[in-house]
């Protein structure tokens, strides 16, 4: 069945590039989920350019929180590329009020969990590739504020979940590109 494909990195690393190409490669029918949301201008022009430099044939689902219907909506036999999960952990940590406090942070913590299995357990039944872009973000700073602490955690959380579910995985820096070997458990 369905191979998740895992493509992380830093920010402007060149990820989404090389997972646009992954998905041109497959020969498959393209359908491209996106989250990011136009809160302002400046993600407005960042979305148009976007859509102008992906082919016209590649569909387009926008969808910054419910990723399984995004996932369900788009044909059976597509390759599905998610860009990104980050800016997706990013909409559920903003939506779940997290100046309420640690609890708060816990309890997306395990929604996000359950979230992610689901995504994954639905592309593992879809003949197609379904290619997950995401941010590295454990190789910084500890974030000086609770929320980009919160951010950080959850978001690693996520990718170890996909990373572990993916058959093929790849690390891009600066514009270069590093397969990553078979996930191995971590005890």
């Amino acid at each position: 069945m369905g191979d998740v494909w895992f493509v992380t990195g830093g920010a402007r690393s060149g990820k989404s590039r090389f997972a646009e190409r992954l998905a041109a490669g497959t020969g498959r029918e393209v359908v491209y989920i996106a989250t990011l949301e136009p809160l302002d201008a400046e993600m407005e022009h960042r979305i148009a350019r976007h859509r102008e430099s992906r082919p016209a044939e590649w569909g387009t689902i926008e969808a910054p929180r419910d990723l399984l219907t995004a996932l369900d909506a788009a044909p059976v036999d597509a390759c599905v590329l998610l860009d990104c999960l980050s800016l997706w952990v990013t909409n559920l940590l903003l939506d779940a009020a997290p100046e309420a406090g640690p609890e708060a942070v816990r309890a997306l913590a395990f929604d996000l969990e359950r979230r992610v299995a689901a995504l994954l357990d639905a592309a593992s039944g879809r003949p197609g590739p379904f290619i997950v872009v995401s941010n590295e973000v454990g190789a910084g700073l500890v974030p000086e504020h609770a929320l980009g602490r919160a951010f950080r955690d959850l978001l690693g959380w996520a990718n170890q979940q996909v990373a572990a579910s993916a058959s093929r995985a790849w690390l891009i820096v600066a514009g270069r590109t590093l397969e990553l070997p078979p996930s191995e458990p971590i005890d």
